[in-house]
Parts: structure tokens; C-alpha cells; sequence
């Protein structure tokens, strides 16, 4: 990789690896995102099911303030 790689921020979160003068839209940044993860082996069935099970809490509670607001309209 020729480009220099810093830390940058999103927020108060540190997002280690990510080039500092990149911004969330920019498509040079997800462009080699996506050259990253298609060069990647493929996920694991326990790989799967481990991110599933860390991700359940946050859908059940996106899927319930959606429902919530769905309701209220």
C-alpha cells in the first residue's frame, strides 16, 4: 500500500487504519474497502453465527424503535 495510513476520527470514535483525510462518502476510501473485503476468504459458518449473536441485541432494538415509531404515525 503507497498511501500513508494514519488514524483518523469518526466522531469520538477512533477508527484505526483509515486514512485521516478520509471522509464517510468518499469513494476512493470505499472503494478499497471493497477491494480489501472481496479479497478476503469467505466467512466461516461459526464466523457467521458469532457476529449474528453479537448483532441480535442491536437489530431486536433497531426493529423495536421501528415498530414504536410505525405505531405512533
Amino acid at each position: 500500500m503507497t498511501e500513508k495510513q494514519t488514524t483518523g476520527t469518526a466522531g469520538d470514535l477512533t477508527v484505526p487504519g483509515r486514512p485521516a483525510h478520509a471522509k464517510h462518502g468518499d469513494a476512493a476510501y470505499w472503494a478499497r474497502v471493497r477491494r480489501i473485503v472481496d479479497a478476503a476468504p469467505p466467512l466461516s459458518d461459526e464466523q457467521r453465527a458469532t457476529i449474528r449473536a453479537a448483532l441480535a441485541p442491536a437489530v431486536t432494538a433497531l426493529r423495536q424503535s421501528a415498530s414504536t415509531k410505525e405505531k405512533a404515525a
